[in-house]
């Protein structure tokens, strides 16, 4: 065992056992536990675990792996879920904290008058709930399959039984002190070794300011700066510029962007989080101090992407593009780069058999040919998944084993972290919302409570099952799931507090809209149900790849509140408008003063 794998053991070891030993401490006993954590949680605390909560596998493995990957363009996830989250604390957590109910579908069946407005709502919740999973267990099967060196699948169904462990145990009580413990690590595991990457590439030690300080190499200023000699490196094996590059058309960009902002206020798991805190005055501190603790990570994912970008184009190109020494030779291939060979997520393939590694973009015509001039048969690095990024990272530029070690814990901490909150909010739709709501209002509290931890660990089998062949990449998969949220829970939740003559068919009737039209169009890219070779794009009758507008799949949320809003307010203008008390209601609801009056109606 060598030196890493011990300091990996060890860091990885300890934190698992605090967050179970926390998770037995805070077992939950009532529902109210289980649910909500007895309403009891301290607003800082709150909004350290609402971060942790927030900050999935998809922002801390995914996001700098995309933004690596994609330069300037993945800026759509930084904007679309910081920005996303302002809405959610200004127009929507304050209001549903004080309407005093315990879930959103709750919320929904009770604003609209409806039974069938609930499980429409449940329904929507489960299906963002699950696809988000999916891209967890994406980032847990990559997280676990490097710290164990084994398969990504073997990794993938260790994961599986952790979160069942401590996520069935503790509920929202157990979850949400767990939860501040993985942000803790989470964050150290961030932004530790992006400072020590920063100082070593900018002589910065602040990665936000070393993002756009001036490249040193060899301990000198070369009178480049980073991003300057990275647009070179990129550009020079004939991918796109690095800080021009974009994702789609500037119209695609703009809809991703208004995706994740809208779906990330329609997130079921990031919502209940403020319903645990003991007054409204608190869910509105709650989401402030989240801000503040998000803010420490995404501030810090460019310089991490762009530093990664570089890191893994100098390992590979060792010398000038071309020369007969200049790319690297197989056989020396760095201890990194064999551990992650075993995963499965980076492949080589010695297309030339000259025993050296290519790694250039042979999509770019121009290029190519000029590849082809040196000998070289094709970009020879045939996989390099985006998630290994972040964890690859700092072996890459080989830091200190135990930052490496708090990485790797970081990521599982993030992953974790997120998966448990969305297998409660699908526990408590079904038990609470489902069963106890509509199906068997008589059900006892323990029946209740062994119904969501059923159906939890019925989430888990199923997430993790999808999450073997998962629709991309994580973030990419949680944008999918941030689309359905914004299609179907957003417009209905907006237009529930601020549209008093919203009425229950009109609400009922954009929802089933909203996610039907934004599931087709991304089971037409994606397959149904994201199984392999079930997509059914139709390009003989003008249905290529992002046929509507050149709307990419992950970004056709938008498309779908849209129309969303337009059915719910025909359908409203045409039938009866809402009983008085509830238009009462929506109005109490609005009022800052008397918090708690609007739950007596």
């Amino acid at each position: 065992m060598t030196n890493l794998d011990i300091w990996t053991y060890s860091v990885v070891g300890f934190t698992f056992a605090l967050y179970i030993g926390i998770a037995i401490w805070a077992r939950a006993g009532t529902t109210g536990e289980f649910y909500v954590a007895g309403k009891g949680v301290h607003p800082v605390a709150n909004g350290m675990a609402t971060a942790a909560d927030w900050m999935s596998a998809a922002s801390f493995i995914s996001m700098a792996g995309l933004i690596a990957f994609n330069g300037y363009g993945a800026s759509v996830f930084l904007m679309g879920w910081t920005g996303g989250y302002v809405l959610l604390a200004l127009l929507l957590a304050p209001y549903l904290r004080k309407f005093g109910k315990f879930t959103v579908p709750e919320f929904i069946g009770d604003r609209y008058y409806s039974q069938a407005a609930r499980i429409v709502a449940v329904i929507c919740l489960i299906l963002a709930s699950i696809t988000y999973v999916i891209g967890q267990m994406k980032g847990i099967g990559v997280a676990f399959s490097r710290f164990l060196e084994t398969s990504y699948e073997m990794g993938l169904y260790i994961g599986m039984g952790i979160v069942a462990i401590y996520a069935v145990l503790g509920g929202m009580k157990g979850i949400t002190y767990t939860q501040i413990a993985q942000y803790v690590v989470l964050i150290m595991a961030y932004t530790i070794p992006a400072i020590f990457i920063s100082l070593t590439l900018t002589g910065i030690p602040l990665p936000q300011i070393g993002l756009g300080g001036g490249y040193v190499e060899d301990g000198a200023q070369t009178g480049m700066t980073l991003l300057g000699k990275l647009d070179q490196v990129v550009t020079d094996l004939g991918f796109k510029e690095y800080t021009t590059q974009v994702m789609g058309s500037t119209l695609n960009m703009f809809v991703y962007t208004l995706s994740l902002m809208i779906g990330t206020a329609g997130l079921p798991h990031v919502i209940i989080r403020f319903f645990t805190v003991p007054k409204v005055k608190d869910a509105r501190y709650s989401a402030g101090w989240a801000l503040v603790f998000i803010a420490l990570l995404y501030t810090t994912a460019p310089a991490v992407g762009a530093m990664a970008r570089l890191n893994l184009m100098d390992t590979i190109q060792i010398g000038p593009v071309g020369s007969e020494q200049g790319n690297l030779l197989y056989e020396d291939r760095p201890e990194w780069f064999k551990k992650w060979e075993t995963t499965g997520l980076l492949q080589f393939e010695d297309k030339n058999d000259d025993g050296r590694i290519q790694y250039y973009n042979d999509g770019n015509p121009e290029f190519a040919e000029k590849a082809e001039s040196f000998g070289w048969k094709g970009n020879e690095m045939v996989k390099v998944d985006r998630d290994i990024m972040v964890l690859a990272n700092p072996e890459i530029a080989g830091l200190p084993n135990w930052v490496i070690a708090l990485v790797v814990a970081g990521g599982l901490a993030a992953a974790l972290s997120t998966a448990a909150g969305l297998l409660l909010a699908i526990s408590s739709a079904i038990s609470h919302d489902l069963l106890k709501g509509v199906f068997v209002p008589g059900i006892s509290e323990k029946n209740e409570l062994m119904a969501g931890r059923i159906s939890m660990i019925f989430a888990i089998i199923v997430a993790g099952y999808l999450g073997l062949n998962p629709p991309g990449f994580a973030a990419g998969t949680v944008a999918i799931a941030f689309g359905l949220a914004a299609s179907s829970i957003f417009p209905a939740l907006m237009m529930g507090i601020f549209y008093k003559k919203m009425n229950n068919t009109g609400a009922v009737a954009g929802m089933i809209a909203g996610i039907t039209v934004t599931l087709l169009y991304v089971f037409q890219h994606k397959g149904i149900f994201f199984v392999p070779g079930t997509d059914f794009l139709m390009p003989q009758l003008g249905m290529g790849p992002d046929w509507f507008f050149g709307i990419s799949p992950n970004a056709f949320g938008a498309v779908g509140a849209l129309v969303n809003f337009v059915v719910a307010l025909i359908v409203a203008a045409v039938t009866k408008a809402p009983p008085d008390h509830i238009q009462h209601l929506v109005e109490d609801v609005r009022v800052p003063r008397g918090a708690g009056e609007a739950t007596g109606h």
